[in-house]
């Protein structure tokens, strides 16, 4: 038999599974077209017919905002929308010009040239280029996972910021002002102000009109019934203003229309790739750009996708995106991005394959040819309105209101990303909320809740009840969250307040069903927190530990250390806790407290006792004078007693743990008996003194009660007092165990 492995189950080289990936992603058309269905042809025309009705106003809008001619808006709405449906992930997500890119656009470009210019055009396709690059490398690196470390509060915030500037920024062509773009909103306001005086009245009346006219329609949609397609709002006011224009030749009275719109295809664009400069001072800003838009083309598509039931694959998006914007810098477009509005009605009008927003951008193009002449009478002011309205539209305030009643860190991001999209410059907005975006991920994840639990009334679940007294010797505690790098020293502090807020605690029992990660900085961290508690003379055990965790702490060797019979089963930690390592003279004479259902039953010893009503207790001892205490090994304690002058010994064990099995010879004084005897207070019958005149070994279970007894008689002044080193389990662990008889 062969020990060669099939060549199916060998390990793919790093290089051939990447351009095998990389092959992948751009075969994304072939798919497509393979598994086409002649029976979506119909449907899918229909639908990019209705989506090219709403890009084409929208393009010239758009290209509006970003100062550039109205024909790139057109050439980015076609070359972005079949590019981006054929290489994209999405059924129904259309891309092309959007608000927000054109106002990103608009932000990066302005500080470098004036509009118009060619230099500006030049800038603007070089920023689209990269910008393109930018995403379709982010997709092949497989970086798609990244979109979810955005917050929507982001999102929300910098397009209700985008919102503001672009309806203040439309103010100086719906009111015809004659000053330039600025991207400062100061400046914008005080120009604004400064040449009101200057109001062209005819342009403010038509662009009152047209916004009428939309708001109007927007009216209707409402109350159409649900399911059927919206009126095209803006196509209708357009067209209207347009054939106004065209009609009563309105250049004349002094309003300005778009202008001549070329009836030829996308011409190839020059792109100055050799300038190194104008790169450096882009690529800020193509970043910002790259990064909003993804994250908006990813939000859309998801929230399509949950209505379709498509899954998507956010690295295939992530390169069609880069490829549409790269299509787009080539034919002369601009930078685009997924659309809300369009992908919404694209879906509505019954799309069912990409190719509907490939349709669109195709009738795009048809109507760019034969209707060309008369969008060239489209009056400024117009547009104006509609992108005021469309601005408006932008502000979410319901989203708003409800990220301002949520969670403060949401909220924070959210006014924040806000107020910089107003005052900064937009591309180092965006780049603000996303790390603020980051920081607040970071901040809650290496913060996570670390609390105290106790069983509830049942004692069937453990829960955090902080008002409830805990255990004085064992604390439970939870860990909600992974315990990384990040959150290790969070974590470490929370334990370590509650060793100071619980002195007499010895043992931690940490719960960590919510740790789903562990790396080295978190393993030290548990062996810090160990070293703590077995110090105090305790120790650690832990109890619903995943197997992840469990294969790090056996490969880092903390499971040896710390022993694998720390790791305790859910149902009966607290049980094997109780009775192998407490103290039960500390839950008999000392607590008061019953925590847990091994509780219940258990004697308290709290009580009045003697005519004088002495309260009898086991008094608390500092961790010096306790460990000042001398020990005898079991070994050692078994030679004394077969020397001629054996000492005394004494269990201080309840009865029926001396009937179970004693130190032969040994005396039963209970520690009840024995302190009512040291205070004077022991009733009739019971003996008022311990043996004297020998060395005295006292003896317990485990030697816990036995050290507290050996230290309260050396510090009233008896000597020679010694107690059995691990009390009669280590007794019985050598073999020394004599069982009484039942009858004895």
């Amino acid at each position: 038999m062969s020990n060669l492995t099939p060549t199916a189950e060998r390990a793919t080289p790093p290089l051939l599974g990447q351009a095998r990936a990389t092959s992948a992603f751009l075969a994304r058309p072939a798919r497509i077209f393979r598994a086409y269905r002649t029976a979506d042809l119909r449907p899918d025309l229909l639908a990019g017919l209705t989506v090219a009705l709403v890009i084409v106003p929208q393009a010239i809008a758009y290209a509006l905002i970003a100062e550039l001619p109205p024909q790139m808006g057109l050439y980015s709405a076609i070359a972005g929308a079949i590019v981006g449906a054929l290489w994209g992930s999405s059924n129904h997500l259309q891309t092309g010009p959007t608000n927000a890119a054109s106002l990103l656009v608009l932000s990066v470009l302005l500080p470098l040239a004036a509009p118009g210019t060619p230099e500006y055009l030049a800038a603007a396709a070089l920023l689209t280029l990269m910008v393109g690059l930018f995403r379709a490398g982010m997709g092949l690196a497989r970086l798609g996972m990244l979109v979810n470390f955005v917050s929507d509060s982001v999102i929300v915030g910098f397009t209700a910021g985008a919102g503001i500037l672009i309806a203040i920024n439309q103010l100086r062509h719906l009111l015809r002002l004659p000053f330039p773009s600025d991207p400062d909103l100061i400046d914008t306001l005080a120009d604004t102000i400064r040449y009101l005086n200057q109001t062209h009245w005819a342009s403010l009346l038509l662009g009152l009109i047209t916004m009428a006219i939309v708001w109007g329609i927007q009216s209707i949609n409402r109350k159409r019934r649900r399911g059927k397609l919206p009126l095209p709002g803006p196509l209708i006011a357009l067209v209207a203003a347009s054939v106004i224009g065209f009609i009563m030749q309105l250049e004349g009275w002094g309003i300005k229309v778009i202008g001549v719109i070329p009836r030829t295809l996308p011409p190839l664009a020059h792109i100055p790739l050799t300038d190194l400069r104008l790169i450096g001072d882009l690529s800020t800003g193509a970043l910002a750009i790259a990064a909003i838009g993804l994250v908006e083309a990813m939000s859309i598509a998801r929230s399509i996708a949950g209505q379709s039931r498509q899954r998507l694959n956010s690295d295939q998006e992530f390169v069609g995106q880069g490829l549409a914007n790269i299509a787009s810098a080539v034919f002369s477009g601009y930078t685009c991005s997924g659309s809300f509005t369009r992908s919404a009605v694209n879906f509505a009008a019954g799309a069912r394959t990409p190719l509907a927003s490939a349709f669109s951008g195709m009738f795009t193009l048809i109507a760019m040819l034969a209707f060309a002449p008369l969008a060239g009478h489209i009056p400024l002011s117009a547009l104006a309105g509609v992108l005021i309205i469309t601005a408006i539209g932008l502000i979410d305030r319901d989203e708003m209101a409800r990220i301002w009643r949520s969670a403060g860190g949401d909220r924070i991001i959210m006014v924040a990303t806000l107020a910089a999209t107003i005052f900064l410059p937009l591309q180092f907005a965006v780049l603000t909320g996303i790390l603020m975006s980051l920081a607040h991920y970071l901040l809650r994840t290496s913060t996570p809740r670390v609390r105290t639990v106790l069983p509830d009334d049942r004692f069937e679940h453990l829960t955090h009840q902080p008002e409830k007294p805990s255990c004085p010797q064992l604390g439970i505690i939870e860990i909600l969250g992974d315990l990384y790098f990040g959150a290790a020293h969070h974590i470490e502090e929370c334990i370590e307040r509650n060793q100071i807020e619980n002195p007499s605690q010895r043992f931690l029992l940490l719960r960590m069903q919510s740790v789903e990660q562990v790396d080295i900085s978190g393993i030290h961290a548990l062996e810090n927190i160990m070293r703590s508690f077995r110090d105090r003379g305790g120790d650690l055990f832990l109890t619903r530990v995943r197997a992840p965790v469990s294969q790090v702490m056996t490969a880092s060797g903390f499971m040896e250390g710390l022993g694998a019979d720390h790791f305790l089963p859910q149902d009966d930690a607290v049980s094997q806790l109780f009775h192998k390592a407490l103290d039960p003279a500390t839950c008999i004479y000392e607590c008061p407290v019953r925590a847990f259902r091994e509780c219940q039953d258990l004697p308290k010893n709290l009580y009045e006792a003697g005519a004088g009503g002495t309260r009898i207790t086991l008094p608390s001892l500092d961790a010096k004078t306790l460990n000042s205490v001398p020990a005898i090994t079991p070994q050692e304690l078994w030679r004394a007693l077969h020397t001629p002058t054996p000492p005394a010994v004494v269990d201080v064990r309840e009865p029926r743990e001396f009937q179970r099995g004693h130190v032969p010879g040994a005396v039963s004084l209970p520690l009840p008996t024995l302190l009512g005897s040291l205070n004077g207070t022991a009733g009739e019958g019971v003996p008022t003194a311990l043996p004297a005149g020998r060395p005295l070994v006292l003896v317990c279970r485990a030697g816990r009660r036995s050290r507290r007894v050996a230290a309260l008689l050396a510090s009233q002044g008896t000597t020679d007092v010694k107690m059995l080193q691990g009390g009669m389990l280590a007794w019985e662990a050598a073999r020394l165990l004599q069982a009484l008889e039942e009858n004895a």
